[in-house]
């Protein structure tokens, strides 16, 4: 299989990474794919993606194991394993030199996007391949189209048949994106890709429900979502949708200031982003800062939940506070994707994706990896903000919100919620 290049000039990224938590910017910034703009009127109506993608490195080979350039510091399964403990600890974390991926995961993890991608089991087993993931099969990776979705939220009417493509929304790169990292996450664990007849919201919580199904009858697991909406003054009405029983909801908390819902729900994990920092030199992991323009706040019509009474309930008030967790976000310090949908046959492109639709997935395949198996999101924030200190690696530097106003704590913030992960502990 060859790949597609773009036709932007080499990046000099490299040199970037450690002032990644500075609103320094790149010649050749990351840039929105339609899905992930948001339009005057969306709010409570369409969801957008979370994606925000760098210019792949032209003019070079890709190499067919690893990172597919080499020299670059973006994240791999391997390293991200890495950076966060899921794996024994290799000096520098360096993604170029990291090869320990994750193991382990079980029952189901289902992701929920918009429209159809035809080639996401091919991409997939692609991206497996490229870093020595443990190979899909048609039992352990199964696509499954949602029908249109009703009132109230949740509900579906009509067949289930096979969406609109996702070409050239951006879709199909949020699908890749989504299925190819909670795969690498929890790579034993069955996975779905379930595909909502549209953005809409009606249809995406159809989807959900689908999704929810397929997880409880595994046994439990995820549901990840990486899209939202803004939010909007019935937004309550959405909550029941995420209450399956043995099923835990993760949702990207956005890329800029404010909140996001379904990420705003008490029925869902929010998951923020994060800067990792790398020496451009000897390519050693640095630290680990704020991402800059992460979604996260108080919400505007969701009530603080009874998880949220204690450590800080002072920073949120009396609404909901996002994001609970979060993980690396920031497209400079982003991932790899390959994605195949629009390039010939045979070929395709590897993508440098940021922005909290990385967070999600890689959170869900994480939490599932870690095998407790929450009996609800409400069980499973409850832990998360009962556990102790040294099960997450509290952010201290760095800054987000309106203004750049809020700054890392170390603790909980609104920039970062409890922190990243710090091992398997207390997921």
């Amino acid at each position: 299989m060859k790949t597609r290049h773009l036709t932007t000039p080499r990046l000099a990224i490299p040199a970037m990474l450690l002032a990644a938590c500075t609103t320094a910017a790149l010649a050749q910034g990351p840039t929105l794919p339609p899905s992930s703009i948001s339009n005057p009127g969306d709010a409570g109506q369409f969801a957008h993606t979370n994606l925000q993608i760098l210019a792949t490195p032209s003019g070079a080979t890709p190499q067919v194991n690893g990172p597919p350039f080499p020299g670059y510091l973006y994240q791999t399964p391997a390293s991200i394993a890495c950076v966060y403990g899921l794996q024994p600890a290799v000096a520098g974390c360096n993604p170029n030199l990291t090869t320990a991926n994750p193991s382990g995961g079980s029952k189901a993890i289902a992701i929920v996007d918009a429209f159809d991608d035809p080639n996401a089991y091919k991409d997939l087993q692609f991206f497996s391949a490229q870093f020595g993931l443990t190979p899909i099969t048609p039992s352990t990776f199964q696509v499954v189209f949602a029908p249109h979705g009703g009132f109230p939220p949740g509900s579906c009417t009509g067949p289930a048949t096979r969406p609109p493509s996702a070409l050239p929304t951006g879709w199909d790169v949020e699908e890749s994106l989504d299925i190819e990292w909670s795969h690498a996450m929890a790579p034993s664990a069955t996975l779905y890709l379930v595909e909502a007849q549209s953005s809409s919201l009606l249809d995406l919580f159809c989807a959900v429900t689908v999704a929810s199904k397929l997880v409880n009858a595994a046994g439990g697991g995820e549901v990840s979502m990486s899209w939202g909406s803004g939010e909007f003054p019935s937004e309550t009405i959405g909550d029941p949708v995420f209450t399956t029983p043995k099923v835990v909801y993760f949702a990207s908390a956005g890329d800029s200031p404010g909140v996001l819902y379904p990420s705003a729900s008490p029925n869902v994990v929010s998951v923020g982003g994060t800067s990792l920092s790398f020496d451009p030199n000897t390519g050693n992991f640095i630290g680990e800062n704020t991402w800059q323009t992460t979604g996260g706040g108080a919400s505007s019509f969701e009530s603080r939940p009874s998880y949220q009474d204690r450590n800080v309930a002072h920073i949120v008030g009396s609404q909901r506070g996002t994001p609970d967790v979060s993980s690396d976000a920031n497209p400079y310090t982003g991932v790899w994707v390959w994605d195949s949908l629009g390039a010939p046959p045979g070929e395709g492109i590897w993508y440098i994706v940021g922005g909290t639709s990385v967070s999600s997935p890689t959170w869900a395949g994480i939490v599932n990896t870690a095998g407790a198996f929450a009996a609800s999101s409400q069980a499973e924030l409850t832990q998360i903000y009962s556990d102790a200190t040294s099960d997450f690696t509290g952010i201290k530097v760095g800054n987000c919100g309106p203004y750049m106003s809020v700054f890392a704590s170390g603790s909980w913030d609104f920039c970062s919620g409890r922190g990243s992960p710090n091992g398997y502990r207390g997921k």
